[in-house]
């Protein structure tokens, strides 16, 4: 019955997802309640993408110190099972604290490490940045921030080359 409740786990978040980027969904209260109803069922099942997606949304967006609480706690748990997406947000709630999970700028960067290293170019970008400026309880490195910046540039390289946005002939980045 294990194995049931998980595909129903994934069809509920499948639907959620579908509902969510609807472009009529901010218009119809209704079926909001009820993607957001669904983002919660399948987050409390353990769902990784809806821990993320359902956590990052509580977390910024939720009205209660309650729901940006249990929003952290949905990233945190996320980040632990291997979500590079909520590693980055883990290391950028550390970064700026909240009630339950006060500042803490090692832990901000050893989540940070992990998901530039998983591949998340916004997390290799603040690394080099706080390695220039000296941010994040770091002493001003060159070499890092350099290692982190082309670690982040690697990382936004295919996503530049697959836009439909860009002319076929591949251009300079500055």
């Amino acid at each position: 019955m294990p194995q049931a409740s998980s595909l129903f786990t994934r069809l509920e978040y499948r639907l959620a997802e579908q509902l969510f980027h609807m472009r009529w969904l901010p218009r119809s209260p209704r079926t909001q309640r009820l993607t957001m109803h669904l983002f919660q069922r399948c987050a409390d099942a353990g769902h990784p993408a809806a821990l993320s997606l359902y956590g990052h949304m509580l977390f910024h967006r939720g009205v209660s110190p309650q729901d940006k609480a249990r929003g952290a706690r949905y990233v945190l748990e996320a980040a632990h099972g291997g979500d590079v997406r909520a590693q980055y947000q883990v290391g950028c709630i550390y970064e700026h604290g909240c009630a339950q999970y006060p500042r803490r700028d090692d832990n901000a960067v050893t989540w940070y490490a992990r998901a530039g290293e998983a591949g998340h170019p916004l997390a290799a970008e603040r690394l080099a940045d706080a390695y220039r400026k000296g941010e994040l309880g770091l002493a001003v490195d060159a070499e890092q921030a350099a290692y982190w910046q082309s670690l982040a540039d690697r990382q936004l390289e295919p996503a530049l080359w697959s836009s439909p946005d860009l002319p076929d002939a591949p251009t300079a980045r500055h």
